[in-house]
C-alpha cells in the first residue's frame, strides 16, 4: 500500500522545475475512486522505479489541482522534465498507467 495523499503541495513552480519523470497522483484519502485505483497505480509504478510518484489531496480552492485543471479524482498527470506528456483520469487498469509512463520515455 502507498502513502497517503499528501496535504502539503509543492508549488506549480517547483513541479515545472522538477527534472526526469513525475507522476502527479491527485485525489483524496476518502475517495473510493481513489482508494480503488491505488493498487493499479502502485503496480504500474513498479515497474519504473525512476519515476518520482507525488501523492497530492486535491479539493476546491487547492492551487495544484487548479493549475493542472483537475475534475475528477484520482487524476494522474505525467511530467517529463516539468512538461505534460500524458493524463489518466480514474484508471481502471494498471495498463492505462504504464502506456502514461512510456509516453515519457519511463516504462
Amino acid at each position: 500500500m502507498s502513502a497517503p495523499y499528501e496535504t502539503a503541495q509543492p508549488e506549480r513552480s517547483a513541479v515545472d522545475a522538477m527534472p526526469g519523470t513525475v507522476m502527479l497522483d491527485f485525489g483524496a484519502n476518502w475517495c473510493g475512486y481513489c482508494r480503488a485505483a491505488e493498487p493499479l497505480i502502485d503496480e504500474a509504478l513498479a515497474g519504473s522505479p525512476s519515476v518520482r510518484h507525488v501523492k497530492v489531496e486535491d479539493g476546491p480552492g487547492r492551487p495544484l489541482g487548479r493549475s493542472f485543471r483537475i475534475k475528477l479524482w484520482p487524476t494522474v498527470v505525467v511530467l517529463k522534465d516539468g512538461q505534460e506528456v500524458a493524463r489518466v483520469v480514474r484508471p481502471v487498469a494498471s495498463d492505462e498507467v504504464r502506456v502514461a509512463l512510456a509516453q515519457a520515455g519511463a516504462a
